[in-house]
Parts: structure tokens; C-alpha cells; sequence
């Protein structure tokens, strides 16, 4: 009786320590939820009301705007947050770092719509669908507002939560008033970036009130640190973006429309375990940087690991199950490329502890880009048989796995070589 005494006495005291880190992944793990089942809840409508052409066009632009979203938020969020951390309580310093960071946006932000001009006088696609990729390039303005990165330093992402929870809910109305054919997939197109950045637009109002975070810009010159500090993670999110938002644009430029939305079925099949699972590692971030100790980093890698095996037996059973109820039979060949893609999940968990836990401690950013490197290499190296030889999508949704792999065992490598665990 006195063991369970002591038993429960400690799990209270363990939970109590550990309060804000629960909290957090809650939140967490929630708003990824609440974006995974918005998308799982009006696709078998959108599918069936756009087609898959038509909703394949919609994926595509909204991926190749990914690339500009990648290049503005420039990896910035973990230095920052490890700064905003280090300076929770200094209302000052956090003011600087917030504006600072909204600065430099805004200059990559200027950047990205030169390169976009651009990119829409040589590239068919673009031109002949103009008013899609214009749509969906407008997010970036909710990147360069949207300081998601301060609310998870602060340990406060309930409110990320509760204002994109609020703006998801009152898109759904005009989702189902307003696509009604094909030729509505720009319709959607607005409804989703427009709900991006009026949560955006929201977050700065609730900094300036809740807060007292103040927007401002600062002189070029003070960007100075924020581009160094985030420069290797730019390479790692950037090129990671790359990797991963051009089976998209491969299987778009080489296959079809058709195979785009059946590669999307797929990964949103993916999406929510990967949601559910990879948010553990920012959840523990803030907690196990103030006192890194090997032994909890080790039981982190393990148990993940496990969890990332549970996750690919769990596609292999249910995946096909599941697509039936999303799309119908005539999805039904986004099941084997569900399959593949359920490493990734796998990937994910492994290398985001390596980097949270093991890299940036030891302040080894560069060990982060030059991993993405090796994935960003291999997957290309991957694809080339697969485009060539093949011709078929299930080979590059297996190149992008793979390049996955090839990040883990590049990890091990340089974990084992300079002693670092």
C-alpha cells in the first residue's frame, strides 16, 4: 500500500514538474490535429466536386508557394526561440528579437515576390493558371506575421491553437457554399490563404495586447546576427523543402494532375500520425535544453523509434481501409505509395531528436546542414531511375523514403565519429 502511495506520489510530482511540457504538446499535437482533420473532412468533398485534376492543379500551386514559405521563414525559429527562452522575462530584449525577426522577413518577403514575378514569365504552368499561383503565393504574408516560433518558446501554444482553430471553422461555410465545379479551385485557394493570413494579422493584435510585443523594423545592419545564427538551419529547412515539396512538382511536371491528388491521399494519409508524433520533440525542446543529459536523450531516441515502427504497421493494416472512406476506389492506388511514405514518419522522430537533442546542445548547426545535403543529394540521386527507368510515382515517393534513411545513418555517422552520445 505504501509502494502505490509513493508510486502515485511521484507520477503527481512528475506531472506537476512537467505541467507546461504537457501542456505544450497538447497544444501542440492538437493544432496539428485540427489542421490534419480539416483537410481529412472536406476532401471527400473537394475530390468529388473539383476532380482530381482540378484538385491536383490547386495541390501543385500551393506546394511550389511552399518554396517561398521555406525561404522566408529562413530558419529562423529555433534560434529564435532558443533566444526568446533565454529571455523570457526581459520585455525588451524580446521586442527586439520579434522585431528583428519580422524585419528580416519582410526583406526575404520582397525577395520572394521578385522571384515569383519572375518565375511567372517563363514557367507555362504559372501563366496559363495565373490566378491559382497568385492565391496561394499570398500565404507568405501569414509567414512573415505569424510568429508561431515566440508561442512555443513562451510555452503558450494554446493560443496558436485557439486563433487557427477559429479561422478553420469559419472557412468551412464557404467551402461548401461557394466550390460547387472544377473551375472553383482558386475559390479554395482564397478561402485557404485568406484564413493563413488573417491568422496572422490576428497574432500581431493579440502580441500588442496580451504581450506588449511591439512590430517594428529595425536598420539592416541588426539583421546581421539573425542570418548568421539561422543560416545553417535555412540550408537544413530549405533544402528539406525542396526535397520534400518536389515529389510534388516531379510527379506533377512528368505524370499528371491525377497523380498529384493521388500522391496527396497518400500523404495525408501520412500527416496525422507524423502530426501526432513529431511534435513530442518541439514539445521537450524548451525542457531538455536547459539541462541536456545523455541518458534522457537516448531514451527519447529508443522510444520514438518504437513509435515510428507502430506507425508503419498501423498504415499497413488500416491505409487502404481509410482511402476508400476519403476517396473512393478510384483512389485506391494512393495505398501503396501510404506504405512507402509511413517511413518518413520513422525519419522524422529519429533525426529531429538527433538535431534538438544532440546537435544544437553541442552547437553543431552546420552537422544539421550538412545532413540535409546528404538527403537533399540522395533523393535526387534516387529519382533519376525512377523518372528515367521506371516511369512510375511509387518510385519517387520511395526516393524520398529513402533519402530519409541515408539522413539517419549520416546522423549516426557523425554522432559515433565525434563522440557526441
Amino acid at each position: 500500500m505504501s509502494n502505490l502511495r509513493n508510486n502515485y506520489s511521484q507520477i503527481k510530482t512528475t506531472f506537476s514538474n512537467n505541467i507546461k511540457i504537457i501542456e505544450n504538446y497538447f497544444f501542440m499535437t492538437t493544432l496539428q490535429i485540427v489542421n490534419a482533420l480539416f483537410g481529412i473532412l472536406i476532401y471527400p468533398y473537394l475530390i468529388r466536386v473539383l476532380g482530381a485534376d482540378s484538385y491536383g492543379l490547386y495541390i501543385f500551386a500551393f506546394t511550389f508557394s511552399l518554396y517561398f514559405v521555406s525561404l522566408i521563414s529562413f530558419g529562423f525559429n529555433l534560434p529564435a526561440m532558443r533566444m526568446i527562452v533565454q529571455n523570457v522575462y526581459d520585455i525588451k530584449q524580446k521586442n527586439d528579437i520579434i522585431s528583428g525577426i519580422f524585419t528580416a522577413k519582410i526583406l526575404l518577403a520582397i525577395i520572394s515576390i521578385l522571384l515569383f514575378i519572375i518565375l511567372t514569365l517563363f514557367i507555362p504552368i504559372i501563366k496559363q493558371n495565373l490566378l491559382i499561383f497568385v492565391i496561394s503565393f499570398c500565404q507568405i504574408i501569414g509567414e512573415v506575421l505569424f510568429p508561431v516560433w515566440y508561442f512555443q518558446a513562451i510555452q503558450k501554444m494554446k493560443i496558436v491553437t485557439y486563433i487557427q482553430l477559429f479561422f478553420r471553422i469559419i472557412s468551412l461555410p464557404f467551402i461548401f457554399i461557394l466550390i460547387k465545379s472544377p473551375a472553383d479551385n482558386w475559390i479554395y485557394a482564397l478561402i485557404t490563404s485568406s484564413s493563413i493570413i488573417l491568422g496572422g494579422i490576428y497574432s500581431v493584435l493579440y502580441l500588442r495586447w496580451k504581450e506588449n510585443i511591439y512590430y517594428k523594423t529595425v536598420p539592416l545592419s541588426q539583421l546581421k546576427k539573425y542570418f548568421k545564427d539561422s543560416m545553417p538551419f535555412f540550408w537544413n529547412t530549405f533544402t528539406s523543402t525542396i526535397k520534400q515539396e518536389s515529389v510534388t512538382i516531379l510527379i506533377g511536371s512528368f505524370f499528371g494532375m491525377k497523380d498529384v491528388a493521388l500522391f496527396d491521399l497518400a500523404n495525408k494519409i501520412i500527416l496525422l500520425p507524423r502530426m501526432l508524433t513529431t511534435s513530442i520533440n518541439g514539445a521537450l525542446f524548451p525542457k531538455i535544453i536547459e539541462n541536456v543529459q545523455q541518458k534522457v536523450v537516448k531514451k527519447v531516441i529508443k522510444y520514438e523509434t518504437w513509435v515510428g515502427l507502430g506507425v508503419i504497421v498501423g498504415v499497413i493494416f488500416f491505409g487502404k481501409w481509410i482511402i476508400l472512406i476519403l476517396g473512393g476506389r478510384l483512389m485506391l492506388d494512393s495505398y501503396p505509395l501510404a506504405i512507402i511514405l509511413s517511413g518518413t514518419v520513422l525519419v522524422w522522430l529519429v533525426v529531429g531528436s538527433y538535431v534538438n537533442f544532440i546537435f544544437i546542445p553541442n552547437n553543431k548547426y552546420y552537422y544539421v546542414t550538412r545532413n540535409q545535403i546528404v538527403a537533399f543529394i540522395t533523393f535526387f540521386l534516387f529519382c533519376i531511375p525512377g523518372i528515367l527507368i521506371f516511369q512510375n510515382i511509387m518510385s519517387i515517393v520511395a526516393a524520398l523514403t529513402l533519402s530519409g534513411f541515408s539522413e539517419i545513418l549520416y546522423c549516426k555517422y557523425l554522432i559515433k565519429k565525434h563522440n557526441l552520445l
